[in-house]
């Protein structure tokens, strides 16, 4: 067998170091000083872009999420027709719900206390008569689909269909039926400061962005199944 050979300790090679010049470990030294400060400054920015470009846009998805859960068409919401055994008459050609007549005829019998006529101009209307009502009348005008519904509910989306609607006048100034005009009645200053107290609510004021302003347009919310009719107007 052959005999190994002695290592030679100075047969192994040294181990080569190099060092950094003066300048190059104070530009180390520096950058690992402002590192910190520079990653800040940079989550900063990018949190900024994120806000700005992907949260708004998120938002408003969730928005038009929420709208079209509510199901409307431009802008009313879907309302089932009442059963026709659950409609009174409280006057020729007026029908109400049987819940809110006897709340809607102590309202006008009070404000004839305070020497204020109501007059009813419309209550419960069919799917069918409302079908008329929005297109025919839409045709005569020449009026587009979104112009029309700001004063008038496509069939299947009108409060009236639910017989819990009512339009109100006053006696005294029938020229202003169905006119913004009758916010300035007598009656339309009586039924904002005492409607409340039989349980009726103006359905479309000022601030609705969807349907034009309606003065003499209420509707009761004094029962269970009115409560449940409007939950969803009323969020």
């Amino acid at each position: 067998m052959e005999q190994k050979k002695e290592i030679n300790q100075f047969d192994i090679p040294f181990a080569k170091r190099t060092y950094l010049n003066n300048s190059n470990s104070r530009l180390l030294k520096k950058l690992l000083i402002f590192s910190p400060l520079i990653f800040i400054l940079f989550s900063l920015t990018i949190i900024r872009l994120i806000r700005e470009i992907g949260f708004e846009p998120l938002s408003n998805v969730n928005f038009q999420t929420e709208r079209n859960q509510d199901h409307r068409i431009l802008g009313h919401l879907p309302y089932k027709e009442i059963p026709k055994d659950k409609l009174v008459l409280i006057e020729p050609n007026i029908e109400v719900h049987v819940d809110m007549r006897e709340s809607l005829l102590k309202m006008r019998e009070e404000a004839k206390k305070d020497g204020i006529y109501l007059v009813f101009l419309s209550g419960y209307r069919s799917i069918n008569l409302q079908n008329n009502i929005f297109y025919s009348i839409k045709s005569i005008r020449n009026q587009e689909a979104a112009e029309r519904a700001r004063v008038s509910a496509p069939p299947g989306y009108s409060e009236h269909s639910t017989g819990f609607a009512i339009d109100i006048g006053d006696a005294t100034k029938r020229e202003t039926d169905f006119e913004t005009e009758f916010e300035n009645t007598g009656a339309f200053k009586w039924l904002i400061k005492n409607a409340a107290k039989f349980h009726f609510k103006l359905s479309f004021n000022k601030n609705n962005k969807y349907i034009d302003y309606e003065p003499w347009h209420w509707r009761y919310e004094g029962s269970i199944d009115a409560l449940k009719v409007f939950e969803i107007s009323n969020k």
